[in-house]
């Protein structure tokens, strides 16, 4: 997927999170060409969708895409708080292992916050009419 397709496709999308989500992230991976998590790991054990995630103070969440030893995307639909996707993340974090990125969004932007071990936490926006 070329950027100009990517952005044609999705600037101004006001779809609730359980809409599109999922197309979202399989079509981000289109745009950067990586493998979709069906191809990568067809039976779900490393790279999915609703990753089951036990969560800090009890209970249990699920974080929107899991890929284990890379990231967490928790996506909120538009007008939502993507700082209560963060904290969502945060809850979620231990349970899928310390991941390094862990990323919150929408169909308009995606802010990657990093974890990496011995550095100062970043936060990084990238949005469609940045």
């Amino acid at each position: 997927m070329l950027p100009q397709e990517f952005v044609a496709k999705w600037r101004g999308n006001t779809s609730n999170e359980k809409q599109v989500y999922q197309q979202h992230f399989l079509d981000l991976c289109a745009l950067v060409g990586h493998p979709l998590p069906a191809a990568l790991d067809p039976e779900n054990k490393f790279f999915t969708f609703e990753a089951g995630a036990a969560k800090l103070g009890g209970g249990n969440g699920w974080a929107d895409v899991w890929y284990k030893g890379h990231f967490a995307i928790e996506y909120k639909g538009p007008g939502k708080s993507l700082s209560v996707a963060y904290e969502q993340l945060l809850q979620y974090r231990e349970s899928l292992k310390n991941l390094p990125l862990l990323v919150t969004g929408n169909t308009q932007e995606l802010h990657i916050h990093t974890n990496f071990t011995n550095s100062t936490k970043r936060e990084v926006t990238v949005a469609i009419d940045a």
